[in-house]
């Protein structure tokens, strides 16, 4: 950092107290002493504003994920697009921000920063989830139709746009490279966990369940239906087990259908999204992490910062074994099983209820293996781009 702290904007079309990636990056350049101001979404009954630990924090637009199609999806991005842009332009000519860092999706929010940049401001693109390939399967359309190449197209204006774009795994940065990006201006940089939030510590439950616990968003490419019925085919054979949903998402209503269908109404249970810190806490309560992720074109190559999370907090993982998940992980630090394959999770859901050594050496071998995949070994990393962009020597 130079002399004096920088004013920094970053816009994220998403729940600032729920997203891992934002709260890091922002927390860490308020922790040196930079101005940071956060653009999110806003849960209903939540504050316009707040500011949390340094951060301030405004919530310009409210959203409840239950999006049926693709017109009603792409409607709350374009007025998220609306509101940011106005947001930006009113704080820009008060009082200039120096970088203005972009969390996709939707990659195009990129253009809400257009008068930051007219007046000098420089831009991040920070690529969470890939577009073209997350909207196809997300609404079911072909890649080689003509909408896919129109978000390529997209996709590669963003990035033209801005100064430097973060990609977040190497999966993608690879397809990024070939299409859209010169390598100079990409840097990849993972989802890596908090240390201060996620960490082992001492359970607090002491009931005799056996407690499995998916957290995150609730979409056709996370394959909960798949662990449903997964779970189905075991739960008279272990009465000690549930398994635990945090989220919400498009799926939502139909796995509660799921579950009803399959009468496990007392054996499912779906939970709010809640804060980071409060499901770190949740995830270290519990016995076993499930990621039942589907292997299709953006499943299959999205990484899933749970599984550095559950490992972390000193928990085994049983994980669908996608192509992002075999780049990363092999068989000695998680329990795979074959996507989308109901009797294949099963046999793993069951192997690890009954096996309490095998659950201790997994927990064991992704606690050594993770000490490498740290926010705060790799945070450095990030403050360098920072830094490189706003204060060129």
């Amino acid at each position: 950092m130079g002399e004096k702290p920088i004013r920094v904007c970053m816009l994220t079309y998403s729940f600032y107290e729920n997203d891992g990636r934002v709260k890091r990056y922002a927390e860490t350049l308020a922790s040196r002493g930079d101005q940071v101001d956060i653009v999110s979404l806003r849960k209903p009954g939540q504050s316009s504003r707040e500011i949390i630990n340094g951060v301030n924090v405004n919530r310009i637009q409210e959203r409840v994920p239950d999006e049926k199609g693709k017109f009603s999806y792409f409607a709350k991005l374009i007025r998220f697009l609306v509101h940011s842009a106005l947001f930006l332009s009113k704080r820009q000519m008060e009082k200039p921000y120096q970088l203005v860092h972009v969390h996709s999706i939707p990659d195009f929010e990129v253009f809400a920063a257009i008068l930051p940049r007219i007046f000098g401001a420089k831009l991040i693109l920070d690529i969470h989830d890939i577009v073209p390939e997350l909207y196809v399967s997300k609404f079911e359309q072909s890649s080689h139709g003509i909408l896919f190449k129109s978000l390529v197209k997209v996709e590669q204006w963003a990035c033209k746009f801005v100064d430097h774009v973060i990609i977040s795994n190497h999966i993608w940065e690879e397809k990024l490279l070939a299409r859209s990006v010169a390598r100079d201006k990409c840097t990849t940089i993972l989802n890596y966990p908090d240390p201060a939030t996620f960490y082992p510590r001492k359970r607090s439950r002491t009931d005799n369940k056996f407690i499995m616990i998916y957290p995150g968003t609730l979409n056709w490419h996370q394959g909960l239906d798949v662990a449903i019925n997964a779970f189905a085919t075991i739960a008279n054979k272990y009465p000690q087990a549930e398994l635990h949903i945090y989220g919400r998402g498009s799926e939502f209503n139909h796995l509660k259908d799921l579950v009803r269908l399959k009468k496990l109404d007392h054996r499912v249970l779906f939970q709010p999204l809640v804060p980071i810190e409060e499901i770190a806490e949740t995830m270290a309560n519990a016995d076993l992490g499930i990621i039942p992720k589907r292997n299709d074109p953006f499943g299959g190559e999205a990484f899933s910062t749970k599984s550095l999370e559950f490992m972390s907090v000193g928990i085994p993982v049983v994980m669908s074994k996608t192509k992002i998940d075999s780049y990363y992980f092999n068989d000695s630090v998680v329990r795979f099983f074959e996507p989308e394959h109901v009797e294949s999770l099963a046999l793993a859901m069951g192997e690890m209820i009954s096996q309490k050594e095998l659950r201790k050496q997994f927990s064991e071998n992704a606690s050594k293996f993770v000490k490498d995949f740290s926010w705060k070994h790799k945070q450095q990393e990030y403050l360098d781009i920072v830094d490189r962009l706003v204060c060129p020597s």
